[in-house]
C-alpha cells in the first residue's frame, strides 16, 4: 500500500493537451494551459508544473487560462480574457510557493473572490474549505475582518484558504501566523507580513492585483460547463446581479385562498445590512443552504442539506459548537474538545466547563438579534420557527412558496421582519 501520508505530497503529471479550443455555434474560444516554474527544493532547480492534482491525489488535473475569444449570446458578453483573476496568475504572483497549488486551491480563492466581488464597502475577508466559506466578514482593517471571518468557524479554516479584498499588513500577518492555513490571497502584501506568514513553509501567498478592481465582476457573466459521466455536458448562464440594494428587496407578501398576508415589520437599518451580506456571501454556498450573520459577519454556516428545515437546524448546531469553542479557546487557550476531554479525566474543572456552556445556552449561541439568509424559499413553516426559537430577527428568502403565508404568520407572530429576492441562489 503507498505511504498515506505521500499521498498528500504527490505531485500528478497530466496528459492534458497544451490548448483547447471551445466552438459555440461558430463562436470559438482559445485556452492555454497553465503552467509555472516552480523552485523545486529536492531537484534543486526550477521545474516546469501544472496543478499538482486534481480533487484527490489520484486524479490528474489541468488549470485553462482564457487567450483568445469570446461568446456574445443575445445582449450578454460572457467572456472577457483581457481580465483575469485565478487563471492568469503567474510565478511573480506566487510569493512563497510552499506545495505549489492544486485543484482545490485555487478553486478555493475563486469561489472566494466570487463572493467578495459584492463586497467592496469595507474591509472583507472570506475564509474557504473545500469551495464552501466556513467564515467571511466585513471589518474596519483587514485584520478585523480576518478575526471575525476566522471566529465563526475556527475548527473548519483550518488548511483552509484565506482571501481578502484589502492589503495584507503586519498586524493581519500577526492575526493569521498562530493558525494553519494552505492559501492567503490578496491584492498586496507588505514585506514584513511575508517575513512572518513564511513560518508556515507549505503555506501558498498568491498576490493578485486584480482584487482592486474585483468590484468590476459583479456585472460580469459567464457560462458554466458540466461535464456528464456519459460525456454529454450542460451549460448554463451565471446568474445576473440582480440584488444591488435594499430597494431590491420586497416585504414578505403572499396570497392564499383569496387572502393576503403581509409582513407586519419591516427590516432596521442594521438589519437590511446583515441580509444584503449574507445575501452576497449566499452566493457562493453550496445549496441547500442557510445562512446566520449578526454585524456584517457569518455566525453560522449550513450547507448542502437536502431539506431546508434540516439545514437551518445543522446551522444552530454549529452556532453551538464553534460559539463554545471560541469561548473555551479564548479564556483556556485550548478548543473545546480537548477542554472537555480533559475535564472527564479530571485535569480540569467541570464548573468551568459548565459556566461556558450556560452562558452559551443563554446568549442562544451568540445567534440572538441575527438575521437568517436561505438560498431557496421556506417550504414549510418549521425552517423560519426554528432559526426564530434561536433568537433571529430577520430573514432574507426568495420567496415563491406555496406556503409563504403560513412563514409569513410565523414571522408576524415573533415580530420578526422578512423580504423577498424574488431570486434564488441554488449552487452544486
Amino acid at each position: 500500500m503507498e505511504d498515506i501520508k505521500g499521498m498528500y505530497k504527490k505531485v500528478v503529471k497530466d496528459k492534458f493537451p497544451d490548448t483547447i479550443t471551445i466552438d459555440l455555434g461558430g463562436q470559438a474560444l482559445s485556452y492555454k494551459k497553465k503552467v509555472w516554474n516552480i523552485f523545486d527544493a529536492d531537484e534543486k532547480c526550477d521545474v516546469e508544473r501544472g496543478l499538482r492534482y486534481g480533487d484527490n491525489p489520484d486524479q490528474p488535473s489541468a488549470i485553462y487560462e482564457l487567450v483568445n475569444g469570446n461568446i456574445v449570446l443575445g445582449d450578454v458578453r460572457f467572456f472577457d480574457f483581457e481580465g483575469g483573476l485565478v487563471s492568469r496568475i503567474s510565478e511573480k504572483d506566487m510569493l512563497q510557493v510552499g506545495k505549489h497549488p492544486g485543484k482545490i486551491n485555487l478553486t478555493d480563492v475563486d469561489n472566494g473572490l466570487n463572493i467578495l466581488k459584492f463586497l467592496s464597502q469595507k474591509p472583507a475577508c472570506v475564509i474557504m474549505k473545500h469551495n464552501n466559506p466556513c467564515g467571511a466578514a466585513y471589518g474596519s482593517t483587514a485584520a478585523e475582518a480576518f478575526e471575525k471571518a476566522f471566529w465563526c468557524d475556527r475548527i473548519a479554516a483550518f488548511g483552509g484558504a484565506v482571501v481578502f479584498t484589502k492589503t495584507v499588513d503586519v498586524e493581519t500577518a500577526r492575526a493569521m501566523v498562530p493558525y494553519y492555513f494552505e492559501v492567503v490571497c490578496a491584492p498586496d502584501f507588505e514585506g514584513g507580513a511575508i517575513d512572518i506568514l513564511k513560518k508556515w513553509k507549505n503555506l501558498r501567498l498568491l498576490q493578485i492585483r486584480e482584487i482592486e478592481r474585483l468590484q468590476s465582476y459583479k456585472t460580469k457573466r459567464h457560462i458554466d460547463i458540466k461535464s456528464l459521466m456519459d460525456g454529454g455536458l450542460v451549460l448554463q448562464e451565471s446568474q445576473p446581479f440582480t440584488i444591488k440594494s435594499t430597494e431590491d428587496l420586497k416585504p414578505a407578501e403572499a396570497s392564499y385562498k383569496g387572502q393576503t398576508y403581509r409582513v407586519k415589520r419591516t427590516p432596521t437599518e442594521k438589519e437590511y445590512q446583515d441580509m444584503l451580506f449574507g445575501w452576497y456571501v449566499e452566493s457562493g454556498v453550496s445549496s441547500n443552504s442557510a445562512l446566520f450573520v449578526k454585524d456584517e459577519a457569518t455566525a453560522a454556516i449550513g450547507t448542502g442539506e437536502q431539506d431546508r428545515v434540516g439545514v437551518v437546524e445543522i446551522a444552530v448546531y454549529k452556532a453551538y459548537t464553534k460559539f463554545l469553542d471560541k469561548e473555551v479557546y479564548g479564556k483556556f487557550g485550548v478548543p473545546y474538545a480537548i477542554f472537555k476531554l480533559e475535564a472527564a479525566k479530571g485535569l480540569r474543572k467541570m464548573e468551568d466547563l459548565a459556566e461556558l456552556e450556560n452562558a452559551t445556552r443563554e446568549q442562544k449561541a451568540g445567534l440572538i438579534g441575527s438575521v437568517v439568509v436561505s438560498d431557496g424559499f421556506f417550504p414549510f413553516r418549521d425552517g423560519v420557527d426554528a432559526a426564530i426559537k434561536e433568537g433571529a430577527t430577520g430573514i432574507i428568502q426568495p420567496g415563491g412558496s406555496e406556503r409563504d403565508y403560513e412563514v409569513i404568520e410565523a414571522c408576524n407572530e415573533a415580530d420578526v421582519a422578512m423580504v423577498f429576492t424574488g431570486q434564488r441562489l441554488f449552487k452544486h
